[in-house]
């Protein structure tokens, strides 16, 4: 399991490295953007490993319960609106925002590409 969990963490380290990079690079973001842009790619990156993680098989294989899905919709949806309206931080565009759930939605899939091979050769699925 423990392998299991740093291929899960380092899959979350990526991406937040890459969105910053991409945020500092491309964007041309300022350093208080950078840090509102961290916040959300946590939120989202911790918000996709959460579904990854819980369950060994694919990530389509069991419906996650109402309560998961709630608190997720609510986790999303009040961090996006802190960062859209800028709430104790540098607003971001709401399409940045967007742009970084979808990479974590891509995250998500890509960690579910290794992590059920993985898990059957650690024989722990």
């Amino acid at each position: 399991m423990t392998i299991a969990g740093v291929v899960s963490g380092l899959g979350e380290l990526a991406f937040c490295v890459s969105v910053l990079a991409f945020g500092a690079y491309r964007a041309k973001l300022d350093m208080d953007a950078l840090r509102t842009l961290a916040f959300i790619a946590i939120v989202f990156g911790n918000q996709a490993t959460t579904y990854t993680n819980r369950v060994r098989l694919r990530l389509g294989s069991s419906r996650p319960s109402a309560w998961l899905l709630a608190s997720s919709v609510a986790d999303i949806a009040i961090a996006s609106a802190l960062a859209v309206w800028g709430i104790a931080m540098t607003p971001l565009p709401s399409r940045a925002i967007a742009a970084t759930l979808g990479a974590a939605v891509v995250l998500a899939l890509l960690v579910d590409q290794v992590k059920v091979p993985l898990l059957r050769r650690l024989d722990i699925s």
